[in-house]
């Protein structure tokens, strides 16, 4: 029996508890210590998990001898803790957002080369079964030419939740607000299906929270292959909407509703040639009823199971020296383009990206 890989993680907030039940799934994953600034929660996570507890991260790394550890602190520390990790000789697990600017995101990527640790960052979205589908077929070009992509996050949180920690909704540490926060998942799966996006226009804005960062963005886009595309997201629609992944072809179109393929209609599949009007709106509304997944399910059992897939294939990684799916350079592409919006709200000016 191949013997199990030593986890630790740095980070025993909100996100933690959902990279300890992953690992602790995971047979080929052993879950063997957690650190925590605050005593009692890094203790309260290790009883639950049976785990040894830390307030001091690098006490950690140095005693227990980790092959990877999960960062799970807020944002704007993303940098720090997995650079400390790496120098120590593990290899890392980032929660998203990678970091919140370009300069700590190369630092990361430096110390990775420099330490040849491997590294891969939290997209769990990128292994649910409708984003593998659509992202085969627009590789298969069974779509046709894009030439539309959309990534809509009509979400709520109240002010209580941007209350409940002090580094919430701020520049320093959160980097951001509802897309450095809560969109960056679908702002990496649309750039994902998509392709690389090469220029944008956005406006942003503060209209329901007491916060520093915005709570509603729109922005433009100009992918690199042409197409054009639109991001629309706020945490002030309440109670909390359908969140949208929308890729339009020539050939094709796909919609992905709260991680389901809710719509797919590929022209090589049809028996008939679509009329001059595209199909028949009775037709496309009974296409996209039969389409729709179970939205029943816990979507914290979902994430959790996705965690699971990503932390798997990392394992898969260091097992076969390869590279995660989402590795430090395609963990840096989704922060690109918010910090494009960024600069291009506060210029009033398109924003090219390199």
């Amino acid at each position: 029996m191949t013997e199990r890989l030593r986890f630790g993680i740095i980070g025993c907030g909100v996100i933690g508890p959902f990279h300890a039940d992953a690992i602790t799934s995971l047979p080929e994953a052993q879950l063997v210590a957690v650190a925590d600034t605050a005593p009692e929660k890094a203790q309260k996570m290790a009883e639950k998990y049976h785990t040894s507890a830390y307030n001091d991260a690098q006490k950690m790394l140095e005693r227990e001898h980790l092959d990877v550890v999960d960062i799970c602190t807020p944002s704007g520390m993303h940098s720090k803790h997995a650079c400390q990790v790496m120098r120590a000789g593990s290899h890392v697990i980032v929660e998203k957002p990678m970091e919140i600017t370009h300069d700590r995101i190369e630092e990361m990527l430096r110390v990775q080369q420099e330490t040849g640790r491997k590294m891969a960052v939290i997209s769990q979205h990128r292994f649910d079964e409708s984003t593998m589908k659509v992202h085969e077929l627009v590789e298969q070009k069974a779509l046709g030419r894009l030439v539309l992509g959309n990534a809509i996050v009509p979400w709520w949180r109240s002010q209580k939740y941007y209350d409940s920690g002090a580094w919430r909704g701020t520049w320093e540490l959160d980097g951001g607000g509802v897309l450095m926060n809560q969109s960056i998942h679908s702002i990496d799966l649309l750039q994902w299906l998509m392709g690389p996006v090469k220029s944008i226009y956005a406006y942003t804005d503060t209209l329901v929270h007491r916060m520093e960062t915005e709570d509603v963005a729109v922005a433009v886009l100009r992918f690199a292959n042409g197409a054009l595309g639109t991001i629309s997201a706020t945490t002030g629609a309440y109670p909390g909407v359908t969140t949208r992944i929308e890729v339009y072809g020539d050939q094709g179109s796909a919609i992905i509703e709260n991680d389901q393929l809710a719509y797919l209609h590929l022209a090589s599949e049809d028996q008939e040639e679509v009329g001059a009007y595209g199909v028949d709106p009775k037709k496309r509304r009974a296409e996209a009823a039969a389409g729709q997944g179970g939205g029943a399910q816990n979507p914290a059992a979902i994430s959790w199971a996705m965690h699971a897939l990503q932390i798997a294939d990392m394992i898969r990684a260091i097992r076969e020296n390869g590279t995660p799916l989402l590795d430090g350079n395609g963990g840096r592409r989704p922060v690109e383009v918010i910090l494009g919006i960024y600069e291009s709200a506060r210029t009033g000016k398109e924003v090219a990206l390199s």
